[in-house]
């Protein structure tokens, strides 16, 4: 079964946006995947490639300034904006319950939501998505590389990532011009360094009553809190020869660990 490709003229917080989703029904539970910054809903178009999840309805779209959405005010765009974007999305196709996926920044973004609404949120696949300072490798780089012109930062980071020793970051820098405006970068790095430092992620984390499963590359199993999660009840999936992109540098590994989590 393929999946169905729409446009959704929404209002979010005042500012006109319109979002570009991929979506199917299904019988199973829906699925709402929210993207990295710098990725876009293709990261999951693959689902229905896979067996596993035949049955399952699915949501996947453009986060506003990225990929096919657009906004008309890209300063507007934050980690509270993605929020906001995310619960209308949901509205629009009527979707009470849901498996919830996210990645990087869409992982803060649905720690978010569901933490805003756990009676909603029926499982919590964390790919890599903050939930302590040390997540904001990328993000932190608005504070500690400073630039005024948005245009001028973002081809520094840029040409940063396509350097650094990590599975995938040539490959995804190669295309982050194409997949993120740069008007919306400083608003969306600047919240999530300001969440990940003053918002208690980790306790926000660990306190969701639903099952949790934290996905992260063999390159960061250096991370300092992945005993105490896994501690506190949180399944870990660490994927092999793979950095912060399973989606790019492990899809096999990284679907299967989805499908062997929501089967429990």
């Amino acid at each position: 079964m393929s999946f169905v490709h729409s446009f959704i003229p929404l209002t979010v917080d005042g500012t006109a946006v319109e979002i570009a989703a991929i979506h199917r029904d299904g019988e199973r539970a829906p699925i709402l995947f929210l993207h990295g910054f710098g990725s876009t809903k293709e990261d999951y178009a693959d689902i229905v490639l896979h067996p596993a999840f035949d049955g399952h309805a699915f949501i996947a779209y453009d986060a506003p300034g990225c990929g096919e959405s657009q906004c008309a005010d890209l300063a507007t765009i934050n980690i509270p904006f993605l929020l906001e974007t995310a619960l209308q999305v949901l509205a629009q196709f009527k979707v009470e319950r849901f498996h919830l996926v996210g990645h990087s920044m869409g992982g803060l973004t649905a720690l978010m939501l569901a933490h805003r609404f756990p009676e909603r949120v029926l499982s919590f696949t964390d790919i890599e998505g903050n939930i302590a300072p040390e997540d904001c490798f990328l993000s932190r780089q608005i504070v500690d590389f400073p630039a005024e012109d948005p245009e001028a930062f973002f081809s520094a980071f840029i040409a940063r990532t396509r350097q650094a020793p990590a599975y995938a970051s040539a490959l995804y820098s190669a295309s982050l011009r194409h997949k993120v405006r740069a008007g919306a970068v400083r608003g969306i790095f600047q919240s999530m360094v300001e969440l990940s430092d003053n918002a208690d992620l980790m306790g926000k984390f660990l306190g969701l009553p639903c099952p949790k499963m934290f996905m992260y590359g063999e390159q960061n199993a250096g991370l300092s809190y992945l005993a105490h999660i896994q501690a506190n009840g949180v399944r870990l999936a660490p994927i092999a020869q793979c950095g912060h992109f399973p989606m790019y540098s492990n899809p096999v590994a990284m679907w299967q660990a989805i499908a062997d989590f929501l089967r429990t």
